[in-house]
């Protein structure tokens, strides 16, 4: 069928219509592919991408080489390209990258929350293209192509902030001052002396750029964000959680209810934790650490201890939990009890904490104990031997 109407049915050329824009109103963004960079501490040269981004009207442009597209990059370029600008657009097109649109779609398209919280902070709106159709923001499509064939192939670049260097200053210089094939004139003369000044200031105090990360509450009551680890109150284990990224914090909620703070954790596999958040027998466990058994014990009484002493004194055991035992049969027995049966423990030898259970439970704490009494030994240990010649009898 195909075949048949492209022989006999009449051909129609797609049209397409050029887009217009106000001065100040519209600029466009794009990532394109970067150089190679040769990174200290990486074995491999290292992939890089261009962030671009262009104004529509003037073609002036703002374009950093960064290391990946990930939402906090995509936050911090949009920031260095305003203050570069020294204004905001009204609308900045995007495309549908993961980094600013969780769900592309035609009529609805859903924005990423970091990035909805950035553009209400600088006060632009955001115009997301249809799903695979990125001529709508054609010029900074042209404007990446241009960065990477006059630009990216005539230098070389020892790291990222030499390769930045260079490239703000070919932007203000070669790409500022050239006359545009569009508008013929140049895009930095248009920008200098009409758009910039028309753009939206700045606010007073630039607005903050978290990342909002999506996490599920592990049974050990944390939760993970870039390898580090925040605990969270233990009642919303396996229960997912919004994580709002800074610089210096981490705050954590439950739909809009703020569960927890915590400063930042940059360290692979750190941990930052809240005794309170924590269920009750790990409290106790964290808390009750040697010191607090020694001074619990010294109020008990002397010879409490010295048997919590001789506990922590193994090198083979930890007898924490052991010692924790000891002192939790004060809340039973009371401490004159346990004093006893403590020095009753040391007198036989066997500071342990089952035979301190063993003397409290059957009682043999309340039986009184002579520290001199020796053991009643046998008649043949205590004399001479039943078969054993007196020295008179022996023979000469």
């Amino acid at each position: 069928i195909y075949r048949f109407l492209d022989r006999h049915a009449p051909s129609s050329p797609q049209a397409t219509v050029r887009l217009e824009f106000e001065v100040a109103h519209c600029a466009q963004v794009d990532f394109g592919q970067g150089p190679l960079l040769h990174v200290p501490g990486e074995r491999a040269p290292v992939k890089t991408w261009i962030f671009v981004m262009t104004l529509a009207w003037s073609r002036h442009q703002y374009c950093e080489i960064v290391r990946d597209q990930k939402v906090h990059t995509w936050l911090a370029c949009h920031r260095h390209a305003f203050e570069w600008f020294n204004g905001v657009p009204r609308t900045v097109m995007i495309d549908n990258p993961k980094c600013a649109i969780t769900r592309a779609c035609y009529f609805e398209p859903e924005v990423q929350r970091a990035y909805a919280q950035l553009a209400t902070g600088y006060g632009f709106s955001i115009s997301a293209c249809p799903p695979r159709d990125p001529k709508k923001k054609g010029r900074v499509e042209a404007g990446v192509k241009y960065v990477k064939s006059s630009f990216v192939p005539l230098r070389e670049f020892r790291d990222f902030t030499h390769a930045n260097d260079q490239l703000r200053e070919w932007v203000m210089g070669a790409a500022g001052n050239r006359v545009h094939g569009s508008t013929r004139a140049r895009p930095l003369t248009l920008f200098t002396q009409t758009e910039q000044g028309l753009l939206t200031a700045l606010p007073a105090v630039a607005p903050e750029c978290p990342v909002w990360v999506k996490a599920r509450v592990h049974g050990n009551a944390h939760v993970q964000c870039e390898q580090a680890h925040y605990s969270v109150p233990f009642q919303l284990v396996r229960q997912s959680l919004w994580l709002e990224v800074n610089a210096a914090t981490v705050r954590i909620y439950q739909g809009h209810a703020l569960v927890a703070t915590h400063p930042r954790q940059h360290r692979p596999g750190s941990h930052s934790t809240v005794a309170d958040h924590l269920p009750p027998d790990a409290q106790a466990y964290l808390m009750r650490d040697p010191q607090w058994c020694l001074a619990g014990a010294k109020r008990v009484g002397p010879s409490c201890l010295a048997l919590i002493e001789s506990l922590f004194a193994n090198k083979v055991l930890d007898h924490l939990r052991a010692a924790q035992g000891v002192l939790r049969f004060a809340d039973s027995f009371g401490n004159a009890r346990l004093e006893a049966a403590c020095a009753r423990a040391l007198h036989f030898a066997s500071p342990t904490y089952r035979t301190v259970k063993k003397i409290l439970k059957e009682g043999l704490d309340l039986k009184q104990l002579d520290l001199a009494l020796e053991t009643a030994l046998e008649e043949p240990y205590r004399g001479g031997a039943r078969f054993l010649r007196p020295p008179s009898d022996s023979l000469h």
